[in-house]
């Protein structure tokens, strides 16, 4: 496989967190993917939408928690388009090191309140 065509490595990991959620599968929009569970999705990698330039993923959280992150670390969380309104939030993956602990608790979260049940 040729270098350009590899799949970027914060998706692949991102993947693995996501599908290791029961009944899970990921669909990909080009440099996109959507996680879902029943057909409701639970979590995005994004890379560039719509030329902002930020690779990360958006997850949902409990209401007012997408502003007190931004608001607590505004370098690392931000308000994603069309869903941030709506309960969602984004936490990037290109500035910095991954806490990849965070990103996988980031994820349970948005399982659990997309299914409404635990993911053991």
């Amino acid at each position: 496989m040729h270098a350009d065509l590899q799949e970027d490595e914060r998706l692949t990991r991102f993947t693995k967190v996501c599908l290791g959620f029961p009944k899970t599968e990921r669909q990909m929009m080009g440099l996109h993917a959507s996680f879902r569970v029943k057909k409701k999705t639970f979590a995005y990698f994004v890379n560039d939408h719509h030329g902002d330039g930020i690779v990360g993923v958006l997850c949902k959280v409990l209401p007012g928690d997408n502003a007190a992150l931004i608001k607590a670390d505004p370098a690392r969380f931000y308000m994603p388009a069309y869903v941030g309104p709506r309960g969602w939030v984004g936490l990037r993956l290109d500035v910095g090191r991954v806490n990849w602990k965070e990103v996988e608790e980031l994820a349970r979260g948005s399982f659990q309140l997309v299914t409404g049940k635990g993911v053991d």
